[in-house]
């Protein structure tokens, strides 16, 4: 980032700081947790754009937590009941007023459900409601007006404002942030991620109570665990570290590329693991307010870049940012072939064990970015989850060689895509569509043949009319034997024509 930009964006901040001798990246972050919860949320998602801020900055940004006073339990219980329309007493056995956790934009309490005529397996359920905070919508919308006006201050005066489009990236938080807001939404993330992974040994989702999910309330299974930032008590629970921390990656590229739909807020205050006999070491998955999804070419494009770097084949890094249309076609191979083997070559002086995914591909966006290629948004979440897993795998095991551990991941999704088995599947995908297509297709072909030969018919006489014009004015003074053998050879070349195409 310019220092022009860096000035427009901390100078109106560091009015906000309590603590102005202190570095810029504090500075930042204190003065937005002092604006208060929404500004929280967006420094938290303004910190997964290392692609835009120093690391000095990003760094800090990233400390922010999102712990706020919860609001009284008498609102809680007035929105639950307001929702479903009865007392709390009439869905639950009991209800804990007081709330497990409170964030920026909800909070959880925990109950017991009482079956009814139509649910009656609900008896007894231990479950954990989450509760919108009331009035949220309008401090949020309040607060994203503001955050649109700095915005568009910071492009108009900023020497790098327009190239950086901080309207963009504030225009992406407003999006964010108004999903969280819907928590049918979120239950239906939920949903998704634990019919993906039915039957998985490795990760827990919690189910979600569909018939007590409402637009600021959400009911689901009660999860039970400990914090994975919890370490020492882990290890002396007995649980595997190691083991923990492949389940945990292994499960996140699974989630990314077999899936294409992953759960980009897995910081360790959304990770849990079990200790019950039945499921003990198992991660389990809490809040899904963010979720990202990656197409197919998305996940061509990541799966074969990181291949390329591991094998040091910079040429086709670069040949794969043309290909996707994410650079401008007209740019040089040779050049951006370059500039990614100044980012990636240093690397290799490590093991590989201590290369970051994460921080390559936020390289690489670094190197894309100079030739004016515009990132992604999923893949930006993306980046920013990477880091966050890979992270967490390194606490959890300082020696994990996570290349070792994601290479056969991304291996089985190259082959599936390139191999016979892949194209299996895409026929069997493809099938029911070509069923209905392919009686017609007879009908199809017949027309599109009559046409082509009715179009190259006309064109062939026209070019056989012009040539005989032409011929007739250039032989008129001729002798009467060259008129006739022009005409024969003709005659015979209109006769070949007619056999071609209607013989």
């Amino acid at each position: 980032m310019k220092p022009s930009l860096l000035k427009a964006t901390i100078t109106p901040l560091s009015l906000f700081s309590p603590a102005k001798n202190q570095a810029r990246g504090e500075r930042i972050r204190l003065a937005l947790e002092s604006l208060g919860p929404v500004f929280i949320k967006f420094g938290q998602v303004l910190s997964t754009r290392r692609d835009l801020l120093p690391e000095d900055i990003a760094d800090e940004l990233a400390k922010l937590q999102d712990d706020v006073p919860p609001f009284s339990n008498d609102l809680s219980r007035n929105i639950i009941e307001k929702a479903f329309g009865v007392s709390i007493a009439d869905i639950f056995l009991s209800f804990d007023p007081t709330p497990i956790a409170s964030a920026s934009v909800a909070q959880v309490h925990f109950a017991v459900l009482k079956g009814n005529e139509k649910n009656p397996e609900w008896e007894g359920k231990h479950v954990a409601i989450k509760v919108l905070r009331p009035n949220i919508l309008g401090v949020i919308e309040s607060d994203l007006a503001l955050m649109h006006s700095l915005a568009g201050l910071i492009e108009k005066f900023s020497y790098d404002g327009k190239r950086l489009k901080p309207k963009e990236v504030v225009a992406g938080f407003d999006t964010t942030i108004h999903d969280e807001l819907d928590l049918l939404r979120e239950a239906s993330n939920c949903s998704q991620l634990r019919r993906n992974f039915e039957g998985s040994n490795k990760i827990m989702i919690p189910e979600v109570y569909w018939d007590l999910c409402h637009v600021n309330v959400m009911v689901m299974e009660r999860m039970y665990g400990i914090s994975i930032a919890r370490l020492d008590d882990l290890k002396a629970a007995g649980v595997d570290l190691r083991t923990l921390a492949v389940d945990g990656v292994e499960v996140f590229f699974t989630q990314a590329f077999a899936h294409g739909f992953f759960h980009a807020d897995m910081h360790p205050g959304n990770i849990m693991v079990s200790l019950a006999p039945e499921t003990f070491g198992r991660l389990i998955s809490l809040d899904f307010g963010i979720v990202g999804t990656l197409s197919e070419g998305d996940k061509n494009y990541l799966v074969q870049n990181f291949l390329a770097f591991f094998n040091r084949d910079y040429h086709r890094v670069a040949a794969l940012h043309i290909e996707s249309g994410w650079v401008p076609a007209e740019t040089k191979v040779e050049e951006l072939e370059g500039a990614v083997r100044a980012v990636c070559e240093p690397y290799f002086d490590r093991p590989l064990k201590e290369i970051s995914l994460g921080i390559v591909l936020m390289r690489l966006f670094q190197t894309s970015r100079r030739f004016k290629v515009e990132i992604q948004p999923q893949l930006t979440l993306l980046q920013k989850t990477l880091l966050n897993v890979e992270g967490l795998g390194r606490q959890l095991d300082p020696d994990l060689d996570l290349w070792q551990t994601v290479k056969p991941i991304m291996q089985t999704w190259m082959n599936q895509q390139v191999g016979f088995k892949g194209f299996w599947e895409r026929l069997k995908l493809e099938a029911p569509q070509w069923a209905q297509k392919l009686p017609t297709i007879p009908r199809l072909l017949t027309t599109l043949l009559e046409a082509e030969i009715q179009s190259k018919k006309d064109n062939h006489l026209e070019q056989i009319k012009t040539l005989l014009e032409t011929q007739n004015k250039k032989y008129t003074n001729g002798s009467t034997a060259s008129v006739f053998i022009l005409g024969l050879i003709l005659g015979a070349a209109s006769v070949f024509i007619l056999l071609v195409f209607y013989g």
